[in-house]
C-alpha cells in the first residue's frame, strides 16, 4: 500500500446499470478520498452488490463513469491496486490447497509471469496471513478451514497483493461472531496503515467503530452519504423494509432527528445479482 495526501481513490458519476433492459442502478454520484473508509449499506436488493462490481470493473455501465486513481475505467490498467473479496465466496476448489497457497496466489498481480517468489512476496504473504490472524493455519487444508477462516483467507489473499483500494463485499454474511471480530481486527490494522476500503455490508457489528462515512442505498439509488449510522438506524423505516435482512439482524431502535441527504432519482448470474 502507497500513502496518498488528499483527492479521491474512487469517483463515480451519474453511473447507471441495467441488466437485461431492467434498471438496477440509476444515476449514482458516489466517491471515496484516499484513506477513507467508507460502509455502503442498505437492504437486500437494494443494489449494493451490483454497484461494487460496477465499480470493479465487473459489471459495465449503463451511463455515466467510473474513475479509479484519476483514471476512467476503461483506460485503468493498474489493477494490482485493487483488492476486491467477493460476497459467499469460497476458496476451496477441487485440487488439495494449503493456505499460504492460496494467501500466494494473492501475489500472482505483483509478480511476472512463472517467476519464483521473491523475498518481498514472501514477506507481503506472511504479513498478510498475520494480519487476520491465521498464521498458524498456513499449512492446514483450505477445506478443513471453518467458513469464518476461509473468509478470513480470501482477506489475506487480496491483502497479500498490496492494494491501495479495497473492495469487500458483505464478508461478515453468515460468519460466526469470532471471525467476525477478527476480520474487524485486520481491517482496524489496515485503516491504520491508511488503506482505503469500502466496506459492502447489512450489518457492521465490531466494524462500526472503523467507519468514517456511511452511504445507504435503496432502490438502486442513494438515499443517504453522510455520518455513519447504528445498524438499527440503517434497516428502520427511513430506509426500508426492516425484515429483508440476514438472520443475525438486530431489530429495533429508533431513526434520527435528521432528514437524510436524498439523492436524486462476480460471480453470480444476472437475474440473482437483479435480485440482490
Amino acid at each position: 500500500m502507497t500513502g496518498h495526501a488528499g483527492g479521491s481513490a474512487l469517483d463515480v458519476e451519474n453511473a447507471s446499470v441495467a441488466i437485461s433492459g431492467r434498471p438496477i442502478l440509476r444515476r449514482l454520484d458516489f466517491s471515496v478520498a484516499h484513506g477513507e473508509f467508507v460502509a455502503l449499506m442498505g437492504a437486500n436488493g437494494s443494489g449494493k452488490s451490483t454497484f461494487v462490481r460496477a465499480m470493479t470493473g465487473l459489471r459495465p455501465l449503463s451511463g455515466g463513469s467510473v474513475r479509479l486513481f484519476g483514471t476512467d475505467i476503461s483506460q485503468f490498467r493498474d489493477w494490482q491496486r485493487l483488492g476486491f473479496v467477493p460476497q459467499r465466496a469460497s476458496a476451496v476448489s477441487g485440487v488439495p490447497t494449503s493456505v499460504w497457497e492460496v494467501v500466494a496466489s494473492g501475489r500472482l498481480t505483483r509478480r511476472r509471469w512463472l517467476r519464483p517468489l521473491l523475498g518481498k512476496d514472501r514477506a507481503a504473504i506472511n504479513d498478510a496471513l498475520e494480519v487476520v490472524g491465521i498464521s498458524d493455519l498456513a499449512k492446514r487444508g483450505i477445506g478443513n478451514l471453518s467458513g469464518g477462516q476461509q473468509q478470513r483467507v480470501l482477506i489475506a489473499r487480496a491483502l497479500a497483493g498490496e492494494p491501495d483500494l479495497f473492495f469487500l463485499d458483505e464478508p461478515t454474511a453468515g460468519v460466526d461472531l469470532p471471525n467476525k471480530e477478527a476480520l474487524a481486527h485486520a481491517l482496524a490494522v489496515l485503516k491504520d496503515r491508511g488503506a482505503t476500503v469500502v466496506l459492502v455490508a447489512h450489518e457492521l457489528g465490531p466494524m462500526a467503530r472503523l467507519v468514517d462515512r456511511a452511504v445507504v442505498m435503496r432502490d438502486g439509488r442513494i438515499a443517504y452519504d453522510g455520518a455513519p449510522l447504528a445498524d438499527h438506524e440503517v434497516h428502520g423505516p427511513l430506509f426500508g423494509d426492516a425484515h429483508t435482512h440476514h438472520h443475525d439482524h438486530v431489530d429495533g431502535g429508533t431513526t434520527r432527528d435528521h432528514v437524510p441527504h436524498m439523492a436524486s432519482p462476480v460471480d453470480t448470474a444476472p437475474d440473482e445479482e437483479a435480485a440482490r
